[in-house]
């Protein structure tokens, strides 16, 4: 059983100045709004997803470099957005169009890397002795939730602690990992190979894949946090890519053992997380699936959520998880950092 399970949604991110799902649509209908003058020169969209389609193209029976039909799904996808819950429910209502996945797929990666590139969590490459901002991350749930983990914990503790914690991210992002790879280093002077070996300890499960492994990970097709990959690797990543049905599906995905950790905990946390219905079913299926009767609370952070839809959610929550509503705090008033502040010693892993 774990201690702690964290679930984290876009607004986990958003405190290191990732999109949360608003902001990533924009993002993405920018990015597909591929048009180009007198046929010929690209006058607007992302030129290295242009470029990814017509590799796509070339690759398909006909052998063709004709982009037309990928953009015209493009230019689908660009006008859906502003009605859409998300990029990954829109791709997921056509699943009949394997178009829309392909393009919809490419975007995400292309603005979730651009994203990363731009966050607090970013370290400036061009010095091998550059180091991650901490001080800049320092009032971020990051960073409570790293003091959480270390509260009363040498270095020899820590593999045990990190096993403690499951973590379920439905964040295309690295975000989570990278910060947790370059604290474990600079808060106990860990080489990058120990840190590397101690976070084989946590398990990590992202249902909808995310955009590469990162190169510490030591997995095929890596990718810098950040990068401004190449047009081959673009292709590579966003198939790594699920939609809510290949994430899912037992065959391809690892549901079983995300809900089997879900139900097996003594806490759960929910940090920006939107609580969407598609979501949630991922989580605990269809039938719902009880918690043991050791577990001691849910958590949730709802900021932006209405009162009168925290009440729902908490019901749902209820319903899902087999507990009463006493023990699910949800709070609307309080972000993911102020969460992980206020219920300090309810989670606390010591």
């Amino acid at each position: 059983m774990k201690s702690l399970v964290l679930v984290l949604g876009a607004g986990a991110s958003k405190e290191v100045s990732l999109p949360i799902g608003t902001e990533l649509k924009s993002d993405i209908g920018r990015l597909l709004d591929i048009r180009f003058e007198h046929g010929l020169r690209q006058a607007s969209g992302d030129y290295k997803i242009a470029e990814a389609l017509r590799l796509i193209a070339s690759k398909e029976k006909e052998q063709t470099r004709n982009i037309n039909p990928f953009v015209h799904m493009c230019w689908r996808i660009r006008d859906a957005m502003p009605q859409a819950i998300s990029i990954d429910n829109f791709i997921d209502c056509h699943a009949d169009e394997p178009k829309i996945a392909v393009c919809g797929k490419l975007a995400i990666a292309r603005a979730i890397l651009a994203a990363e590139g731009k966050s607090t969590l970013t370290i400036n490459g061009r010095n091998i002795h550059n180091k991650l901002d901490f001080a800049r991350n320092a009032k971020t749930w990051f960073n409570s939730f790293f003091q959480l983990l270390t509260e009363n914990c040498r270095a020899e503790d820590l593999p045990a602690r990190l096993r403690s914690v499951g973590v379920i991210t439905f964040n295309y992002d690295r975000c989570f990992e990278h910060y947790l790879f370059n604290a474990i280093q600079n808060y106990y002077g860990s080489s990058a190979d120990k840190s590397a070996e101690l976070l084989t300890n946590l398990e990590v499960h992202h249902p909808y894949g995310m955009v590469g492994s990162l190169p510490w990970m030591r997995r095929q097709a890596s990718i810098d946090f950040g990068a401004d990959i190449h047009v081959n690797e673009l292709v590579t990543v966003s198939q790594q890519l699920r939609t809510f049905t290949e994430g899912t599906d037992p065959t391809v995905s690892d549901i079983d053992s995300i809900r089997a950790t879900v139900a097996d905990t003594k806490r759960l946390v929910f940090l920006g997380f939107a609580f969407h219905r598609l979501n949630m079913e991922l989580l605990f299926g269809t039938s719902g699936s009880s918690m043991k009767k050791t577990t001691q609370g849910v958590f949730g952070s709802a900021f932006g959520i209405s009162p009168s839809d925290c009440k729902v959610v908490a019901d749902e929550l209820s319903s899902h998880t087999g507990l009463n509503i006493g023990p699910i705090q949800l709070r609307n008033d309080l972000t993911c950092a102020t969460l992980v502040q206020e219920y300090w010693r309810s989670l606390s892993l010591v």
